[in-house]
């Protein structure tokens, strides 16, 4: 049993994030990889059944698979029921944890395990997927496993899986998804020019650094006030980030803002006291593309920000460039 550990505890950092991948959520990733822990324990403890699995890795990326398949499955019911809009769990890092700047791994995988950059418009987008596409396209196009073994996860043909992840595809390049092609220099302009036009109150500085069809998505949970339902154009948006963004100045206690990387793409962590004296917490993540905004993302559940790293009294707003 402890060579099995030793065994397992090797892959788990990649587990994690082919199971976060698929199910846009750290902690389901995390049952995930725990229960692919136990079945892995259960099946292979006889040293005669392990040695029957010649690539182990391919067996666990298989098993997890299969059982973050079964989770979307519930999930789809889970989030129909959801208070208002569903926005997936952020992971926060400091604004030194950016891929390495040697390049990326050859390996799809590992590429995916040292840089975990996705960002938060992909991850929406793969929400709208359904569940076999979704298993499809990630097992596939971000981690280079082959349909045969594909197939095998979802109980199809080959052919049948490569259809599912064609249909994935085009799914998230449709015309109406957010794009995101910013570089981190690009990002860091159009950031910084977002948070002076909101100081400023001016609505004509900030339609300057949003896309026409930008939309502001938020995620209270029901714990909060928040929109129900995405805010759509560049006005409308304008409007609400002004009110949202352009107030925090005025919030009592003021506000903490930090600039950190939110899916690996530059965001804002921030926190302050809510008018009714509650605590909150938001992590705003953006997606950039041609020097403009084109999608703001602002999760303020509670529940999905509870491991956040505390702000400090030097993280005031506007944050520190």
């Amino acid at each position: 049993m402890r060579d099995l550990a030793t065994e397992f505890e090797a892959e788990r950092g990649r587990l994690l994030v082919v199971a976060r991948r698929m199910l846009g959520s750290r902690s389901e990733a995390e049952d995930a990889v725990q229960e692919t822990w136990l079945r892995y324990a259960g099946a292979l403890a006889d040293p005669a059944a392990r040695a029957e699995i010649r690539e182990l890795s391919a067996w666990l990326t298989t098993t997890c698979a299969r059982i973050c398949l079964d989770v979307l499955r519930s999930a789809r019911v889970r989030r129909e029921a959801y208070p208002g809009q569903w926005l997936p769990e952020p992971v926060v890092s400091p604004l030194d944890a950016g891929p390495p700047t040697g390049g990326y791994a050859p390996d799809p995988a590992e590429r995916a395990v040292r840089t975990d950059q996705v960002g938060t418009a992909l991850l929406v987008v793969l929400e709208r997927l359904a569940p076999e596409q979704r298993v499809a396209l990630v097992l596939h196009d971000v981690f280079a496993v082959p349909f045969a073994r594909v197939a095998d996860v979802l109980g199809t043909t080959d052919a049948a899986a490569r259809q599912l992840a064609v249909r994935a595809r085009r799914a998230v390049t449709a015309p109406d998804v957010p794009r995101h092609t910013a570089d981190p220099g690009e990002q860091r302009r159009v950031l910084e020019a977002f948070v002076t036009a909101t100081e400023s109150g001016e609505l004509d500085q900030l339609l300057k650094v949003l896309a026409p069809d930008v939309v502001f998505v938020g995620d209270s949970g029901g714990h909060f006030p928040s929109a129900r339902r995405p805010v759509l154009g560049a006005e409308a948006v304008g409007r609400f980030a002004l009110g949202l963004f352009g107030q925090a100045g005025r919030y009592a206690g003021g506000v903490l803002a930090r600039l950190v990387l939110v899916d690996g793409v530059l965001g804002m962590q921030m926190e302050a006291v809510h008018s009714d004296g509650r605590p909150i917490r938001l992590v705003t993540a953006f997606a950039v593309d041609q020097g403009r905004i084109t999608a703001i993302y602002n999760q303020i559940n509670p529940e999905k920000l509870a491991d956040l790293p505390p702000l400090g009294a030097d993280d005031g707003w506007p944050p520190r460039w």
